[in-house]
């Protein structure tokens, strides 16, 4: 069996061959064209590419596909299939996945980007083993997902997992309202615990324009400023990580996104969801993602693993 997966990001699009044990065989990335019909093209051409390479090396001529898995920023409706919610907004409205399916003319599963992640690192990537897991992508924005007894948490609307779009939890009397956010609400997780967020906190408490990882290279520097943004960061993410431990009370937490790979985030997190966690004891795995930047593509292929607890409940999309 050969797994293709598509991870669909706001300037990149990756796809991706896997065999049944999870080895690359093929792997391409394009730039985002930054229009639908284009990215649609795109993504075609990207499934032709990485499936010929991989029959190729692998002499696997007769070898089936049974479908395209796809991460994509948003979510389907599982009444309509229309996209929602996503920040890449020209796909807002659209039937992404019936015009995938359309233009590769074989079946497509779609899901959240953060989904994809969770799913690759559920099944053989950081947390392996984990009966449950959350994952929380801070990056640009701030996207989660979950995976429960070895499945993907979807949830009757599509919607589970939307971390970034909660209010940040307990917040301080400077946090209120909090800042736009592009979903139309003020103060989500979003405009606080992510790199845009951070470096916007930062600039507002310094009057100083940097980017998140300058901010941290002049943490490690001693600059009182960007210890205190990063202080503040810390609190705002160990507060998320303790509203969604007394939601749902994962094994693990993976990271991903560019502020995971910050070390001393796994460090010091623990102290700050301890202040706030409903218990008089807390510990769960606190680990980035395995598989890097490449993680979602691996769990986009992975929606149509078969023979797994892993694999999906796939909503019936109407027209589908």
């Amino acid at each position: 069996m050969l797994y293709i997966g598509i991870d669909f990001g706001g300037t990149k699009i990756e796809a991706a061959a896997l065999d049944e044990n999870g080895q690359y065989l093929a792997r391409e990335r394009r730039p985002n064209p930054g229009s639908y019909d284009a990215a649609i093209v795109t993504i075609r051409e990207l499934v032709e590419s990485v499936e010929h390479q991989a029959r190729i090396s692998a002499g696997m001529r007769s070898v089936q596909v049974p479908g395209i898995g796809i991460g994509a920023p948003g979510s389907p409706s599982p009444r309509t299939g229309i996209i929602r919610n996503s920040n890449a907004t020209w796909l807002n409205g659209r039937a992404f996945r019936d015009d995938l399916e359309v233009a590769l003319e074989r079946p497509v599963r779609l899901t959240n980007d953060a989904n994809c992640l969770a799913l690759s690192e559920a099944m053989d990537g950081a947390a392996a083993g984990c009966h449950s897991v959350a994952a929380i992508i801070i990056g640009t924005g701030c996207g989660g997902g979950l995976v429960a007894g070895q499945r993907l948490i979807d949830g009757a609307n599509g919607l589970a997992g939307e971390i970034g779009h909660m209010s940040l939890p307990w917040p301080a009397s400077d946090e209120t309202p909090g800042p736009a956010c592009w979903c139309g609400q003020r103060g989500c997780i979003e405009t606080w615990v992510s790199g845009t967020g951070f470096a916007r906190d930062f600039q507002a408490q310094t009057g100083r324009a940097l980017k998140s990882e300058e901010i941290i290279t002049l943490m490690r520097e001693g600059d009182q400023g960007a210890i205190e943004a990063f202080e503040r960061l810390l609190s705002r993410l160990g507060r998320t990580v303790a509203a969604i431990t007394n939601l749902f009370d994962p094994d693990a937490f993976v990271f991903g996104g560019g502020l995971s790979n910050v070390a001393e985030l796994y460090e010091r997190l623990p102290a700050y969801v301890n202040s706030y966690v409903f218990s008089d004891h807390w510990e769960a795995k606190l680990v980035p993602a395995r598989w890097g930047d490449t993680s979602g593509v691996r769990g986009a292929a992975y929606l149509w693993r078969q023979g797994t607890a892993l694999a999906p409940e796939v909503p019936t999309f109407a027209g589908a």
